[in-house]
């Protein structure tokens, strides 16, 4: 349960659209949206510009960039950003036969090296910030320089996400359950 209560009503008429899309596109409103964005409006249009740049700004595939954000939310214990992201596979129609083999990338044959470069980095970068010389020449010999920092970016980004999400406590909201159920599968 998150340690603050939701807020009943959307104090904005963007806090209401937001919703409205979160409940059209994942079936639900997001409990940040109710107990983080509610209380401090502005931060909606933080995140719009946040999920825009993530969606559109971005070249990595969309299968990598979800499994790099699950790898760094699950490093960092974030139910909620585990679920999300895996909802969002579900969403995109990409197996999550990857997501279920995360913690044995090195060694599953599912992944390829480059997946594994950036999954190693994303783990140093998650766990200690600062990444090793080899971790770091293991991730450029497969990447380029822009995939480089977008790979940089949403660990980041998603280690943002988690910060918010665990000290106050807000757990899984049953996104991936939800889309395999509007999914049918």
């Amino acid at each position: 349960m998150a340690r603050l209560e939701p807020v009943p009503t959307p104090p904005t008429l963007f806090a209401r659209a937001a919703q409205w899309m979160m409940r059209r596109r994942l079936g639900r409103v997001l409990t940040p949206a109710r107990v983080v964005y509610d209380r401090v409006p502005a931060l909606y249009r933080v995140a719009y510009a946040l999920i825009r740049a993530e969606e559109k700004g971005l070249t990595l595939p969309a299968e990598t960039a979800l499994l790099l954000k699950t790898q760094a939310a699950q490093l960092n214990s974030c139910g909620f950003c585990v679920d999300i992201a895996r909802a969002q596979a579900v969403l995109e129609r990409i197996s999550l036969e990857k997501f279920e083999a995360l913690a044995d990338f090195e060694t599953s044959p599912l992944f390829c090296e480059r997946e594994r470069a950036a999954l190693a980095y994303v783990a140093e970068v998650t766990r200690k910030i600062e990444v090793e010389d080899r971790t770091f020449e293991r991730l450029r010999k497969s990447w380029s320089e822009r995939e480089v920092v977008e790979i940089t970016w949403l660990a980041a980004l998603e280690s943002y996400y988690n910060r918010i999400a665990r000290p106050l406590r807000i757990e899984s909201d049953g996104l991936c359950s939800l889309a395999l159920a509007r999914r049918g599968a």
